[in-house]
Parts: C-alpha cells; sequence; structure tokens
C-alpha cells in the first residue's frame, strides 16, 4: 500500500503541516500512526477520496499511474461487501479482485452502518438474512439518510424471488441469487459504478 506523510500532503494542499495534522485528528483525512512512533501516514487512496470530498484537484502522478501500474486512479471505487458468512464474503472479494477497487467488508447489519458512514464506500454488495439488522434494515437506513443517496447497493441473497423484488421495491438498485455467476457479479458491480460516475 502506497502512502505519503503529511509534510507530502501538505505540499499538495499548500497548507501548513498541522493542518495536515489537525485534518487527521478530526476524522477528516483517514491516516494511522507509525508503531512506537508518532508520526502520520496517510494511504494514497484515502488522500484521493479526501480530495474528491473536499472538491479539491487531484495531482497529476495519482492520475495518470505513471510510476507504477498500481498507482490509484481516481476511477478506484470503494466497495463494501456485507454478508454474515466468510465463506461468501470472501467468494466475492475473489470475484471483485479482478477490479482495482478498493474492497471492505462487513459481517452483519450493525457493523455494516459503522463502515457505510466511516469508509463511504460507493457501491455496497448486501446479504438480506442476517443476525440482528438484517439486509432490509441496511436499505432502509441507506435510503432515509440523505447523504447516501448516491450509495449503490446491489442485493446477493439466497431468499426466493419474492425476497429479492422486495429489497428492490424498498430501495436496492439490483437483486442477485445465490449462487452467483463470477462474471455476472462482476457486470452488475460494473454497470452500476458506470451509472454512479455519471
Amino acid at each position: 500500500m502506497k502512502t505519503l506523510k503529511p509534510s507530502e500532503i501538505a505540499e499538495y494542499c499548500n497548507v501548513h503541516n498541522r493542518t495536515i495534522s489537525r485534518w487527521i485528528a478530526k476524522g477528516q483525512l483517514k491516516g494511522h500512526k507509525l508503531p512506537g512512533r508518532g508520526n502520520y501516514r496517510v494511504a494514497v487512496s484515502d488522500f484521493i477520496n479526501f480530495l474528491h470530498k473536499q472538491q479539491m484537484p487531484v495531482p497529476e502522478r495519482f492520475l495518470t499511474g505513471a510510476s507504477d501500474k498500481k498507482s490509484i486512479s481516481s476511477n478506484q471505487k470503494r466497495i463494501l461487501i456485507i454478508d454474515d458468512e466468510a465463506a461468501v464474503r470472501n467468494a466475492v472479494r475473489r470475484v471483485l479482485r479482478k477490479t482495482d477497487h478498493d474492497i471492505i467488508v462487513a459481517e452483519d447489519g450493525f457493523q455494516a452502518g459503522v463502515k457505510i458512514i466511516s469508509e463511504h464506500p460507493n457501491l455496497i454488495i448486501l446479504d438480506l438474512s442476517m443476525p440482528g439488522i438484517d439486509g432490509y434494515g441496511v436499505i432502509d437506513f441507506v435510503r432515509q439518510s440523505p447523504e447516501l443517496r448516491h450509495l449503490k447497493i446491489i442485493v446477493l441473497s439466497g431468499l426466493d424471488i419474492s425476497g429479492l423484488n422486495a429489497a428492490v421495491e424498498i430501495g436496492a438498485d439490483d437483486a442477485l441469487s445465490k449462487p452467483f455467476e463470477n462474471d455476472n457479479l462482476l457486470n452488475h458491480v460494473n454497470r452500476l459504478l458506470e451509472e454512479e460516475v455519471i
């Protein structure tokens, strides 16, 4: 994972180093401390997400990818996989590794709510049958939050067609049955992310 020093970020943003430290302390910019030291490091992807949120220009070096093939581009999205079964989470993650997107996971509806707020995903892939807050509760939470109105939702569930249709009726963008076909899931993810860009 490529990281940046606060001094590098300060240079890009034309602000003082202390300003960067304040942004990190307030949670505006995601950063982590180096073990045993007080120095912060910020992942390039988190810096780019911060710039997009603040409507600031992204430095050209991060857009061109000239330095290495895995450089983060402005087209990278964050996808949250929400499923209480580890085998399903891992299977979906393997499919999404074919993309350059940032993949995060949640094991239940409560954890999903926390990560939706803190990680700002562009798309979630959501199981409906989970303990505690189920998938319908997650959809309801997202669709009742004005700041999340652009979040795309794909339901991935073993429920019958009526259960899938009910999820779409209350706000899911798409619904697929388990077991799923890898290429089909990937196509649906790509289509919804393209719509999100538009």
